[in-house]
């Protein structure tokens, strides 16, 4: 009986601090969520109004759907383009060499930095007096030299899709390379023996098998771009205009600029919709690997 009382003792520490900084926020913000909620007016949170700013942000609010588009987007493009580089790379360093440490070490360099100092980093680089990108077009492509990149639209929202594919190539690189070396070698070189292509070696062995790791990638990576923040706040702070607007920067917008709390927390609430779907298809395919 003393041993079945210390297990839950020993786990209790470790429950009580996730519900004082998970579960308890989460429930908090849901109330919030059913308030009007605004910083800037006396006896916070006011006026309950159940499902309005749900309502409001679904069927009257065309920056909420603005906001959700650039996400989708934005979503699509760094998934698809970090995962085809990455596996890309990963093909190449599999057959390894003896600088194949060298270059793995430096490939997680870009991974080490946080997405802000990402943001920084290619908000100077891509500026249009002294960045590296206007230098670098200026003497090999001069018809793009002088452009002010993050002040177009497209061209913004395409700096941002290049700089999270920047950050994260490494990290998953690195996964799939781990994924590649768990490819039986003796089916490949039977494959190989018979006449088969690379391509279709890579086709018909090598991706089928690697699947369940690029499940797992793809899930993961979207999760991360789904809640981005930090690196489009730095670089172009969701401008110019709202081109570059995430749904977590308009949370950011809308809760701490303009003080609209109970709207921001039921928007927030609504990003986790796609969340627990993600979270939920990644613990399958995790567990189910193991």
């Amino acid at each position: 009986m003393r041993d079945h009382t210390l297990k839950y003792l020993l786990v209790l520490p470790a429950v009580v601090v996730v519900f004082a900084t998970a579960v308890w926020p989460l429930i908090q913000s849901f109330i919030f969520s059913m308030y009007q909620g605004r910083l800037t007016r006396p006896g916070f949170p006011q006026g309950f109004l159940g499902s309005e700013n749900y309502v409001w942000a679904v069927f009257e609010e065309p920056a909420f759907w603005n906001s959700v588009t650039v996400t989708a987007v934005y979503t699509v493009l760094t998934v698809a383009l970090t995962v085809i580089f990455s596996l890309g790379l990963a093909l190449l360093l599999v057959p390894g060499g003896k600088f194949r440490g060298a270059v793995q070490t430096l490939l997680i360099l870009p991974f080490a930095m946080s997405p802000a100092l990402i943001g920084v980093s290619f908000r100077f680089m891509f500026n249009p007096e002294f960045g590296l990108f206007d230098a670098f077009f200026g003497l090999l492509i001069p018809p793009l030299a002088d452009i002010n990149w993050l002040s177009v639209p497209m061209l913004a929202f395409a700096v941002c899709v290049m700089a999270d594919v920047w950050g994260w190539i490494p990290f998953l690189t690195l996964v799939l390379i781990g994924g590649l070396a768990a490819v039986p070698r003796d089916t490949i070189e039977a494959a190989e023996v018979d006449g088969a292509s690379g391509w279709r070696v890579f086709r018909d062995i090598t991706l089928p098998q690697l699947m369940p790791v690029l499940a797992v990638v793809i899930i993961l990576k979207s999760i991360f771009s789904l809640k981005t923040f930090d690196q489009v706040y730095m670089l172009t702070n969701g401008g110019p205009g709202s081109a570059t607007q995430t749904l977590s920067h308009y949370i950011y917008f809308n809760g701490l600029k303009y003080g609209q709390i109970g709207y921001s927390a039921a928007v927030a609430w609504l990003m986790v919709i796609p969340m627990i779907f993600l979270t939920y298809a990644y613990a399958r395919l995790v567990f189910k690997k193991q």
